[in-house]
């Protein structure tokens, strides 16, 4: 069994747009920039030997306002900016009763049962509540990283930090 860091993808590897304390994420291939801090921390955390796994909802294609195309071709640019292992993503909006749609677990369940990760010796990072849940449901520790977006957190991660490069930092700071 192996170590993992889930990653959120909007807000943690890449910017995204936020609006009235809001985050968004890109609309166009063109506008998806992956951060020089998710860079160097995901390459820190990848020497350190963990696993790297993006579990993102985006439920702008289940909604039809967003084409599964547009998502594949940012998840392009993050594998080749990025030491990623996999990439999970659930197109479910808030009304489906999936599994997989974070708060719920069922993203990080798959990929511990797919690539051998023991989720209680793993990590969350992510800029949402969602994330926060959805790593302690999992039985994961939690990295909130704090945009002080206009949204209250539901659950008290293990630690809040400023940016993925604290975020990275933390967990390797951890035994």
């Amino acid at each position: 069994m192996v170590r993992a860091v889930f990653l959120d993808r909007d807000g943690v590897l890449n910017v995204c747009q936020v609006v009235d304390g809001k985050p968004y994420p890109p609309s166009a291939v063109e506008s998806f920039a992956v951060t020089s801090l998710a860079i160097e921390a995901c390459r820190k955390l990848k020497d350190a030997g963990f696993l790297l796994v993006v579990v993102t909802n985006q439920p702008d294609v289940g909604r039809g306002t967003q084409s599964i195309e547009v998502v594949e071709a940012m998840h392009d640019i993050l594998r080749k900016e990025l030491p990623i292992d996999a990439i999970y993503v659930c197109t479910h909006g808030r009304d489906n009763e999936c599994e997989c749609r974070k708060p719920k677990p069922g993203m990080l369940h798959s990929a511990a049962k797919e690539l051998s990760i023991d989720l209680s010796r793993s990590f969350m990072i992510g800029d949402r509540w969602r994330d926060v849940n959805c790593g302690q449901s999992a039985g994961c520790q939690t990295v909130f990283i704090d945009y002080q977006y206009d949204e209250v957190l539901r659950q008290s991660p293990n630690v809040t930090v400023n940016d993925i490069g604290q975020a990275g930092d933390w967990i390797l700071s951890q035994p």
